[in-house]
């Protein structure tokens, strides 16, 4: 599926309520816990800025 801004917006909001079961649109969507909702939204986030920004990753290869 291909996120928007503005859904990640309507979930931050249902987040920010403290409800598990929101409408957005003609949709009701019903999460389990607020780590589900964590875990979408962390994907919705990436999927939506193409990217892991503000990620780093090293590599190292220890010894001669």
């Amino acid at each position: 599926m291909a996120w928007t801004q503005t859904d990640i917006d309507t979930l931050k909001k249902a987040m920010s309520s403290g409800v598990l079961t929101f409408k957005h649109g003609e949709t009701l969507t019903t999460f389990r816990s607020m780590s589900e909702m964590e875990r979408v939204l962390a994907r919705m986030e990436v999927e939506v800025k193409g990217s892991t920004s503000g990620a780093m990753f090293t590599e190292y290869h220890g010894g001669t």
